[in-house]
């Protein structure tokens, strides 16, 4: 009984080893995807230059594989995140491949982006910390963080990212452009506030650290 029971129990110790070994991302893979196929808008290393295109390096790799999974879409429904350019990035893309690329461009340190405009800074830091009241606008900090460093799998590091990216996707979520924020949230923010606030904020949360 006692030589069988050991028997069993490596089996299982050999199967979940095979499992996970099944499992394991693949970096070699997803190091060929990210030059051949993310390079030109993300850089190889996650550090994009433009900000159209935004800073993945050091992301959270709940957080990328969550994006990428819902850019395309599965089981024939729609994505949940529509972009066309991305929605042909990853047409070819399985879900393996997602998870290691997300767990590639988020081993990478990032290379943060300056707050540049000093007239908001009082205007972004107040909402950033305390939200707007009058508004029902509550605190950026109370999801992302103080320093903007998020919190895997829903909330995004915004810390050192494009100001102007991060303006660009707060007027998407308020105008319903994007629609994969969790419980509608950011869409239910971000429709409480004006291009200057939303300015402010934005540029606040590229220069925190």
């Amino acid at each position: 009984m006692i030589k069988r029971s050991l028997l069993l129990s490596s089996l299982l110790l050999v199967a979940g080893s095979l499992q996970a070994q099944d499992q394991a991302p693949d970096l070699d893979k997803a190091k060929q995807t990210a030059e051949t196929l993310c390079a030109a808008c993300h850089m190889a290393d996650g550090n994009s230059q433009l900000a159209a295109n935004p800073k993945i390096a050091g992301q959270h790799e709940d957080y990328l594989f969550k994006q990428l999974r819902e850019f395309k879409g599965w089981n024939g429904n729609p994505p949940v995140r529509e972009n066309a350019i991305m929605g042909g990035m990853v047409a070819g893309l399985e879900e393996a491949d997602m998870r290691a690329l997300a767990k590639y461009y988020s081993s990478f340190e990032l290379q943060p982006e300056p707050a540049k405009n000093l007239e908001t800074i009082e205007l972004g830091q107040q909402i950033w910390r305390a939200g707007i009241a009058s508004k029902g606008v509550p605190a950026c900090a109370g999801c992302h963080g103080p320093a903007g460093a998020g919190m895997p799998a829903q909330y995004p590091r915004l810390s050192g990212q494009f100001a102007d990216y991060i303006d660009v996707q707060m007027k998407a979520f308020r105008d319903g452009v994007r629609q994969n924020d969790p419980n509608s949230m950011m869409r239910m923010i971000a429709i409480k506030m004006t291009d200057p606030e939303i300015k402010a904020v934005s540029d606040y949360a590229a220069g925190l650290r």
